[in-house]
């Protein structure tokens, strides 16, 4: 207690000192701990909100100023806290001056650093908002060495991290020669060739091609409990959340989030789904599922009705599995089945695209990406089973039309195209 007599006005401005830092470790931790879901909330707010989402719009000059000030802080604080044990020293308190150290220091740790950060991350949204104006002044007022600062971090990026020039372009057959290259292993390799053109296939693939259909997922209407899923997974891999009176899918949450949220209302932590064109690419799907960090893009029709969902896992299974099909993710069978001598059973949602990759063949034209859907459009109705028809060198022979929209159809080649030898 003689310490803190005879010192008070050092320990009450390292006092100060440590509730400077912990106000920028607080505001740092809450500013770049906001989801896209907090961002976009914020935006919409009063002004502290707003000024928020400004200081993230350049986060580089918002880490490099809270960087900055701390930085500041932690020299002041710390030379006061050598004075002060210095002083000790001279008077033979060496005891004192240790002891003075140490809660300094522990001090700045918890005080400043853990306790305060902790708070951020657990509170973003509502610190951030509470901490945005005072931290855009304190922005602000590095303005004037802010060109320094950029310039020796930019040196020190240099110096120990040196970049490399983008490449300005390169075609597929360079990526495939650089992973036989780097690669001893040719399985390996041949995985690797498989998963980039199955990267490069999804700026080909339409929505539409990989999409689920309505008929292929369930939706369910809040209030949502576990107890309505009945025990089962969901053949999606989500519980959808749909709106009230109709089909349209408007949020989603991940199976594997269940076991960490309460057993009812469960529409109340579904991550709203984003909404994509049936037109658009697979590649599309993915850059915007990436950017607005979602898991499930609905896909709507011209006339703005969902038709399908297209989940992340979807398109990972594109990528990365060598044989990937709608039909082997929804209806645990293959698309193209051989079932006997120069004939193969196909579903209905095989995609033409496979058909045409699979048989090393030239399709007609037409307006469908499916099977099922040359057989709408042939048949113009809904298909039966004992319904035959030939198209672009094929007879369709349907075994099966479910309820639900699933076919299975017999595919052979047509004598009649010259196509056998």
């Amino acid at each position: 207690m003689a310490v803190l007599a005879e010192f008070a006005p050092y320990f009450l401005a390292m006092m100060a000192l440590a509730v400077a830092s912990a106000f920028f470790s607080c505001a740092e931790a809450a500013l770049f701990s906001l989801q896209p879901d907090d961002r976009r909330a914020l935006a919409k707010g009063n002004a502290a909100q707003r000024t928020a989402i400004e200081l993230l719009a350049k986060p580089e000059r918002l880490l490099t100023a809270v960087l900055f000030w701390n930085l500041m802080i932690n020299i002041v604080y710390f030379a006061l806290a050598s004075v002060v044990g210095i002083q000790l020293e001279r008077a033979d308190r060496g005891a004192e001056a240790l002891a003075t150290a140490l809660l300094a220091l522990l001090l700045l740790i918890i005080c400043s650093e853990m306790v305060p950060k902790t708070l951020g991350v657990q509170r973003p949204q509502v610190l951030s908002a509470v901490l945005s104006l005072p931290l855009s002044g304190a922005v602000r007022a590095t303005d004037a060495v802010m060109p320094a600062l950029t310039a020796a971090n930019a040196l020190a990026q240099r110096l120990l991290l040196p970049g490399f020039r983008r490449e300005p372009y390169l075609e597929l057959q360079d990526l495939e020669k650089a992973i036989t290259l780097s690669s001893g292993d040719r399985h390996l390799a041949d995985r690797e060739r498989s998963a980039l053109q199955n990267i490069v296939s999804l700026s080909e693939l339409q929505a539409e091609e990989l999409m689920r259909p309505r008929r292929q997922y369930d939706c369910y209407v809040p209030p949502i409990h576990l107890a309505d899923l009945g025990g089962d997974l969901t053949r999606s891999g989500y519980v959808l959340v749909a709106e009230e009176g109709s089909e349209e899918v408007v949020a989603a949450i991940p199976l594997k989030l269940l076991p960490t949220v309460p057993r009812s209302h469960l529409e109340h932590y579904a991550q709203p789904v984003i909404y994509m064109p049936w037109c658009a690419t697979g590649a599309a799907v993915l850059e915007e599922l990436n950017r607005q960090r979602r898991e499930v893009a609905a896909i709507v029709n011209e006339y703005g009705e969902t038709v399908g969902i297209v989940t992340l896992e979807d398109l990972l299974a594109t990528i990365f599995e060598d044989q990937s099909s709608r039909s082997a993710r929804l209806l645990a069978t293959a698309s193209i089945a051989p079932a006997g001598d120069d004939a193969w059973e196909v579903t209905g949602m095989t995609s033409l695209r496979r058909l045409q990759r699979h048989f090393a063949v030239e399709l007609e034209e037409t307006h469908s990406a499916t099977v099922a859907g040359v057989l709408h459009e042939k048949l113009q109705r809904i298909p039966e089973p004992g319904d035959e028809l030939s198209w672009s060198g094929f007879e369709f022979h349907v075994l099966d039309a479910v309820e639900d929209g699933t076919l299975r159809v017999r595919l052979t080649r047509s004598l009649s195209e010259g196509l056998y030898d």
